[in-house]
């Protein structure tokens, strides 16, 4: 029998069991919280402080009271170190606390929890195709690494059939945005480029380190650009960017296939990001 993973539940490390979420919670109710997910990379949390200044942003913007940095620290430790892990997934959800039933908030404590478990491992290349609905740049979540994750689940179930592992997005202009949990590069005559943070993508964290780190690192440049909604149809290379899969080459885009290797522009960036990761722990 399997043991029973362990939580940390509102400043305490508990069964999940034991775990007593009000039905009456906002997060239930209508979705209203943020998460982060981060991997743990020899037995500690993986660019944690990036991560929670992301959490931070995402708690101000939604208008949650934003749980102290020590808190988030110390319960992602306790419940890697009680699961024994030295590589897996964490996730933190920081949700507004219980209300009433309707959109209106009550004046409870925000509701944290901490979780981690084990990683699923990710092909070295992966399919994407374009949803047919798009990302809303200006809406009031734009950004927000919300709960809220109604779209990007329809978004995967639109891909899944077609053979694709992820779903892209382009924004209300018609430009490329986002996947439903990554960020997307693309390589055309020699330059690397990807969405800006205007597009209405999600400032990933790993966007963030392959642009500022991994692309000198390699002697490379990274430039924001609006990406024409078909330019996966003619670029050379492209690939996607996140937590859980660092960089990952794609190999086929809406049918049209990209290689059957990783360029060479994304294996330098994706071997500069896996020597960066090897040698710090909090980049």
């Amino acid at each position: 029998m399997a043991p029973i993973p362990q939580i940390w539940f509102n400043g305490k490390l508990m069964p999940a069991t034991e775990v007593g979420i009000s039905p009456f919670d906002h997060g239930i109710l209508v979705g209203d919280g943020v998460f982060e997910t981060l991997i743990a990379r020899r037995g500690r949390p993986f660019a944690a402080h990036r991560h929670y200044l992301r959490l931070v942003k995402s708690c101000q913007t939604m208008g949650i009271q934003v749980p102290a940095e020590s808190e988030i620290s110390s319960g992602m430790q306790t419940v890697l170190d009680s699961a024994g892990l030295s590589s897996g997934r964490i996730r933190v959800t920081v949700t507004s606390g219980t209300g009433p039933i309707g959109s209106q908030r009550g004046k409870d404590l925000p509701t944290v929890v901490i979780l981690a478990t084990g990683l699923t491992s990710w092909p070295e290349m992966e399919s994407v195709v374009t949803v047919p609905w798009p990302r809303n740049e200006r809406g009031a979540l734009a950004g927000v690494k919300s709960t809220s994750y109604g779209e990007n689940v329809l978004a995967l179930a639109h891909a899944k059939p077609q053979g694709a592992g992820e779903a892209l997005f382009l924004n209300t202009q018609g430009h490329l945005c986002e996947g439903t949990g990554s960020n997307i590069f693309v390589i055309t005559k020699g330059e690397i480029l990807t969405p800006p943070l205007s597009s209405g993508c999600l400032a990933g964290v790993t966007r963030a380190l392959v642009m500022d780190r991994a692309a000198a690192a390699a002697g490379l440049t990274i430039r924001e650009a609006e990406l024409a909604g078909d330019i996966l149809q003619y670029c050379d290379e492209a690939f996607l960017t996140s937590t859980t899969r660092d960089v990952q080459a794609i190999g086929f885009a809406d049918g049209r296939s990209l290689g059957a290797l990783p360029g060479p522009l994304t294996t330098r960036l994706r071997d500069a990001f896996a020597q960066m990761a090897a040698n710090e722990i909090d980049p």
